[in-house]
């Protein structure tokens, strides 16, 4: 086998996860390779796994939300396909989403997004506090109004990486499990990834020193999250870490169920949500802050969430605390993803899906798989090239 016909992936969280196995599902090239020192460790793990882009829209941001919603469109069949080749379902719930606010400036902002939903033809319900209650009896007395978003979806996000791995085995997916220091190039095109030697440490984009080796590639798709400005100059500032604090709880016997939908809120202008998995077990987040690669989870972000979601959903008091956990978002200034060809021939971004890198999956498979098909961009996906200015 040639150079020519190997395909290297950086990253394997869901992002990259999925494009080596559509890759190779596809044939669209001889080999695929996977690189990431501990698969599935990273952000994907740690997130929420809400599939809203209606819920997720602000005013200005129309094209992260037409981008979103083109995504959400494509998530059951993606979902229906990795599940075949799996064997396994990937956990995708389909009750939808409510949105909730408790003061009058949080109730202020809920309407401006909605009407801006409505401007942009999103199907949304107007809901008092009451209703929603109603709705979901779990919210407490404090939810003073509420919108029903009955088209968004959530996924299980270890559910899905356990269905991508098992997809990806069965499809011959080769996974590298090392850490990748750069992506390299001739000056015209990629020649492969510089790895670091076995067991090394250290984030991407730093050199281990001896004992690392060359995997040879003319195709390079960067898919690292937040480390992948790392890996090649072109990326450099171009994606950067937003640290998010979540937890993991579980309804105990004694206590309240949780709501069978995706409760977001605005609580004093903070945003909080919580996420249902099977069980009655929910996830709960998120924090949101600049703090570069700080791994920590602090008690003030926990803190906040806790008073937060109990303002909400009063009988969580009673849960059991299942995990903490921290991770890193990779941003980008204009909350877009980098898609697609960018930089030397054969070098594709994958990267910089922030907040919204569960929902954005199923387009950046479809995005960069016609990419490296040989074919443009899909329209929808063409304002998140990684190319733009």
């Amino acid at each position: 086998m040639t150079v020519r016909d190997r395909l290297v992936v950086v990253g394997a969280g869901a992002v990259g996860s999925a494009i080596a196995w559509a890759a190779a599902r596809e044939r669209v090239a001889g080999e695929v390779v996977l690189v990431d020192p501990d698969p599935g460790s990273g952000a994907s793990r740690v997130a929420g796994g809400m599939l809203a882009p209606i819920s997720e829209a602000w005013p200005g941001e129309r094209e992260v939300l037409e981008l979103g919603a083109a995504s959400l469109a494509r998530w059951p069949a993606f979902a229906d396909a990795v599940a075949q080749d799996a064997g396994s379902p990937v956990g995708l719930r389909r009750e939808g989403t409510v949105q909730v606010a408790l003061d009058a400036a949080d109730v202020a902002d809920l309407d401006r997004v909605a009407e801006h939903l409505r401007a942009w033809g999103r199907d949304v319900e107007r809901l008092s506090g009451r209703a929603v209650r109603r709705l979901e009896p779990s919210l407490g007395p404090a939810v003073r109004a509420g919108l029903a978003v009955p088209d968004d979806l959530a996924v299980d996000n270890r559910a899905l990486l356990a269905a991508l791995t098992a997809a990806g085995r069965r499809r011959g997916v080769v996974v590298e499990r090392r850490r990748v220091e750069r992506v390299l190039d001739d000056g015209a095109r990629v020649t492969g990834v510089a790895l670091a030697p076995a067991g090394s440490s250290g984030s991407p984009g730093t050199v281990g020193g001896s004992g690392g080796s060359v995997l040879e590639a003319d195709r390079v798709v960067v898919a690292a999250g937040a480390w992948s400005a790392a890996l090649h100059p072109v990326l450099a500032d171009r994606v950067r870490p937003v640290k998010g604090e979540i937890l993991r709880v579980r309804a105990r016997r004694s206590s309240l169920p949780p709501p069978s939908r995706t409760v977001r809120a605005a609580v004093s202008g903070r945003p909080v949500y919580a996420v249902p998995r099977d069980g009655g077990r929910l996830v709960v987040g998120a924090t949101q802050y600049e703090a570069g690669f700080d791994p920590d989870v602090l008690v003030g972000g926990v803190r906040d969430l806790v008073a937060d979601v109990e303002r909400v959903l009063p009988g969580i008091a009673d849960y059991a605390l299942e995990e903490t956990a921290a991770s890193f978002r990779p941003g980008t200034d204009d909350n877009l993803p980098l898609l697609g060809a960018v930089g030397p021939a054969g070098l594709v971004a994958a990267t910089g899906h922030g907040r919204n890198g569960m929902l954005l999956v199923a387009v950046t498979v479809d995005a960069v798989t016609a990419v490296l098909r040989g074919e443009p961009l899909p329209e929808e996906a063409r304002p998140a090239a990684a190319a733009r200015s």
